[in-house]
């Protein structure tokens, strides 16, 4: 049994994290922004503690993780989780979107681990998963500033495994490829269908596939992996 901060755990890929590492016997604090409703639901469903947070703001990061390391008293597990996704050609993206991209799904990734990353630290012990993409690894044509922000997860997450390593701690990135996640839903059928045909297991993924492998880097069972960034795309990015 341990402690898990799960940061941006109220729908998709996050939600399925709460239940798996709920059901596993873990401790369980996730974090929200907007979808209020299905956060409530699923403190009902696990018992986890949610938290809104709007992963753009440090002020905002630094709240929720207080809220966090109080009601855990320590942190074994953080996942960064939290991202938005966007569809435009970069001549089309204007400066406040560029932001918004970068600061959801970058910044909100440093500001969570230095939150919690002087508790893990001080205790010589823990595990840090961030979320990337596959588009962070090869780039997706009109998807500039998503591309941009998970590439920088990916080079984030390399850094910090060495600078933490000394200090008993692991970090370790997923990428994914597409995923049966609300984020998704908007993508053209037809675009996930050629996409689905391109991977070498000739479908998309479950969210329950990648809350799995992050259960995986969480536990002792990967104690000599870190640095390291683990594709669950079905072969899509080889």
């Amino acid at each position: 049994m341990g402690n898990v901060f799960i940061i941006g755990g109220s729908r998709g890929i996050g939600a399925e994290a709460v239940r798996i590492f709920a059901a596993n016997g873990d401790r369980v604090v996730f974090t929200y922004h907007r979808s209020e409703l299905e956060a409530d639901y699923l403190r009902q469903e696990t018992g986890a503690l949610p938290v809104r947070c709007d992963v753009r703001f440090s002020n905002s990061v630094r709240i929720s993780a207080d809220k966090a390391l109080k009601t855990l008293g320590h942190i074994d597990v953080l996942i960064c989780n939290a991202a938005v996704s966007d569809f435009h050609l970069i001549t089309d993206i204007d400066e406040t979107r560029w932001e918004e991209i970068i600061d959801t799904n970058l910044n909100g990734v440093f500001y969570s681990i230095r939150n919690i990353l002087p508790s893990m630290i001080s205790r010589k012990s823990g595990s840090i998963i961030t979320v990337s993409s596959m588009w962070g690894q090869v780039g997706a044509s009109c998807e500039v500033a998503y591309s941009a922000a998970k590439a920088g997860v990916i080079g984030l997450t390399k850094a910090l495994a060495k600078e933490v390593g000394p200090s008993g701690i692991r970090v370790n990135c997923i990428a994914p490829g597409m995923i049966d996640t609300d984020m998704n839903a908007a993508v053209d059928p037809e675009i996930v269908r050629e996409i689905a045909e391109e991977t070498p297991l000739c479908r998309t993924g479950k969210p329950s596939e990648v809350a799995k492998t992050m259960l995986f880097l969480a536990s002792e069972d990967s104690s000599f992996i870190t640095g390291q960034i683990i594709g669950v795309s079905g072969g899509l990015i080889i």
